[in-house]
């Protein structure tokens, strides 16, 4: 028998968290530990003998927020996925979260099939970038100043794959890809389809999500 995935609830709205709660234990797989009403209480509710694999956190909480709980699960429990539970869509939230350690951002009026697509995602790729998550960021790294070689992964794709994957996280068409890059617009579809095959993916967001999971463009130089 497979072991359930084990989820930590953590928002200071009660009934939200209890309507939430109900609903992740009807999911299959997946077991509700318990649920905090802030920071401070998750972390005294903790166990490193029975960690939870995935903690959904709300932002706005008293006490201990969001963010500070996040930075601090980062330090003390790296392992520990966070999936960030918000009302807000705005590039500042989703940005600050990612950058204090969360894996994955969803919005509250988010579908049931969503929040367990996130949860799965995290558990099976490590992260859930949302096509609206992904937006955002591709609009924040566009503004951005590029500072230096931002490259720390995918030692596997040559200098001219990695130019054009930092260049489709930003807000450019390929058409302008492929002028600031020198090249055919008939080259840059090759290379887009190229590293579709390479990197198994299907569309755009998906070559984004696959820079921002192996550090071809950098949440940390993000404003």
């Amino acid at each position: 028998m497979n072991k359930k995935i084990s989820i930590v609830l953590v928002d200071d709205h009660v009934l939200f968290r209890k309507g939430l709660g109900t609903l992740i234990a009807s999911f299959d797989d997946y077991n509700l530990l318990f649920e905090a009403n802030n920071g401070k209480e998750l972390i005294n509710a903790l166990s490193p003998d029975n960690l939870p694999d995935i903690i959904l956190l709300d932002i706005n909480m008293p006490e201990m927020d969001g963010y500070e709980t996040c930075l601090w699960l980062k330090k003390n429990y790296p392992g520990v996925k966070v999936l960030a539970l918000s009302m807000y869509d705005n590039e500042q939230s989703i940005v600050r979260m990612f950058k204090a350690g969360a894996k994955g951002y969803i919005l509250k009026d988010s579908e049931p099939s969503e929040l367990r697509e996130a949860m799965s995602s995290l558990i099976h790729k490590g992260f859930y970038y949302s096509e609206m998550v992904t937006g955002k960021l591709i609009h924040s790294i566009n503004e951005a100043e590029e500072e230096g070689n931002t490259t720390r992964f995918a030692t596997n794709l040559s200098e001219k794959e990695i130019t054009f994957l930092k260049l489709v996280c930003t807000e450019l068409t390929y058409k302008e890809i492929a002028d600031q890059m020198c090249l055919s617009a008939r080259t840059i579809d090759g290379y887009r389809d190229n590293l579709f095959a390479k990197l198994q993916v299907k569309t755009r967001v998906g070559l984004v999500t696959y820079a921002l999971k192996h550090g071809i463009v950098l949440l940390d130089k993000l404003p």
